[in-house]
């Protein structure tokens, strides 16, 4: 068993019969009464987050997991394949598992949390930014630049993205896989 005092942001524990990855948490000492923690929680089942209030010193049951390389082969009918980069093994993730799959390209490396004590994938993280080619944009229209207007283009990958007027097809642009936003061209 562990405390409140050894949350820290990543962890997994085990709340309410379902598996939940801190997110964002706070110790908070108010002038009258006692401490707690302020937490912010992801279901690994559902995606689902909400925000939970532990009493300081309350006990939690932490889950051990792992964190492995594994890259991205293809897509079919079943999921998601991957192969880990250290033994070779191929699994099978369900799409429900990975947050904006529509930005993973073949042959990209994520990395996937599994949960050690049945060896099952909970969920599985893109890099924090990737590089697509834009393969289908509407012209610009000129003149059209008061309040800093966007245009939706389509990447490689199927995903539509939401990037400046001045963003053609055929260009690569750096994409933050967090928020979908575009961040800036690549040369």
């Amino acid at each position: 068993m562990a405390s409140t005092a050894d949350i820290r942001n990543g962890l997994v524990i085990n709340f309410n019969h379902d598996l939940y990855q801190i997110i964002d948490f706070q110790h908070v000492k108010p002038g009258k009464g006692n401490a707690f923690v302020r937490t912010k929680l992801k279901s690994l089942t559902s995606g689902k987050v909400l925000d939970n209030t532990f009493n300081s010193g309350a006990s939690i049951t932490p889950v051990r997991v792992e964190r492995h390389k594994f890259q991205f082969l293809y897509k079919d009918e079943m999921g998601y394949n991957f192969m880990n980069m250290e033994t070779f093994d191929q699994i099978l993730i369900d799409e429900k598992l990975i947050e904006n799959a529509n930005l993973m390209k073949e042959g990209q490396e994520v990395e996937i949390l599994i949960n050690t004590e049945n060896d099952a994938p909970l969920t599985c993280e893109l890099p924090a930014f990737v590089e697509l080619e834009v393969t289908y944009a509407e012209p610009g229209i000129r003149g059209d630049t008061a309040n800093s207007p966007k245009k939706s283009v389509e990447v490689e990958t199927g995903a539509s993205i939401m990037v400046p007027l001045f963003i053609e097809q055929g260009q690569k642009i750096k994409v933050d896989t967090r928020t979908r936003d575009y961040v800036e061209r690549v040369k």
